[in-house]
């Protein structure tokens, strides 16, 4: 079974997703990480908005490995590093590269064949699994969004003001409901569940209620799951 979680940022989408699997017993796939891990990379290479076909090279000889709730880039623990707010801004360069995202859906689809699945991003419902059995878009206020994404580098030790993290947020936004593929948008049979207002396990507890839900109808009718 897949559960194909879309949203955009900061709307608590990794967070919630690893708690759900450990529930459900799934395996978890942070697809943002993915696309963070190339950027991080094509950052270090020195590759900006000049070199798509460089930096999907990269994609292509990339190893990575999702370990214990670390991301390991060609060997070596990338976990910290692509939370910065350098490699945020910088997502793009990957994300936006027709040739990585072709790469990464193909990184996907492997990473749950024959496995229950708990994935996550912008294009999950959309591109990447759009036959999920049990589609949610999670989402919240832009500055709700904000608020804990500044949080969150300030326990890092980031300093950032609000408004700046709001306007680098508002601008991913942006760049992730345009793009020409992989664009963020709801699914079709996605639940859509606002996260404003609730506490992390109250969310949780949502997200589960509507996966084993979805479990039970799939029993009664007989498909696979």
């Amino acid at each position: 079974m897949i559960v194909a979680i879309d949203g955009p940022a900061g709307a608590g989408k990794s967070s919630v997703a690893r708690r759900l699997e450990h529930r459900l017993g799934f395996q978890f796939l942070d697809t943002g990480a993915m696309y963070r891990a190339v950027a991080l990379t094509a950052l270090r290479h020195g590759f900006g908005d000049q070199h798509p076909r460089q930096i999907a090279e990269l994609a292509r000889q990339t190893s990575l490995v999702f370990l214990n709730e670390r991301v390991i880039l060609d060997g070596y623990d990338v976990t910290a590093q692509i939370r910065t707010s350098e490699v945020s801004n910088a997502v793009y360069l990957a994300a936006d590269n027709f040739a990585v995202r072709e790469r990464m859906v193909e990184m996907q689809r492997d990473f749950a064949v024959n496995q229950d699945t708990v994935t996550e991003g912008r294009d999950q419902a959309t591109v990447a699994f759009p036959d999920a059995e049990c589609k949610i878009f999670l989402t919240a206020t832009a500055e709700e969004r904000a608020r804990r994404r500044h949080a969150e580098l300030s326990n890092r030790g980031e300093q950032v003001s609000f408004d700046d993290v709001l306007a680098q947020q508002n601008e991913r936004d942006y760049r992730d409901s345009t793009r020409a593929v992989g664009a963020m948008r709801v699914a079709e049979e996605a639940i859509v569940v606002y996260s404003d207002g609730l506490t992390y396990e109250q969310v949780v507890d949502q997200l589960e209620q509507i996966v084993r839900q979805r479990q039970h109808e799939l029993e009664l009718t007989g498909s696979p799951r």
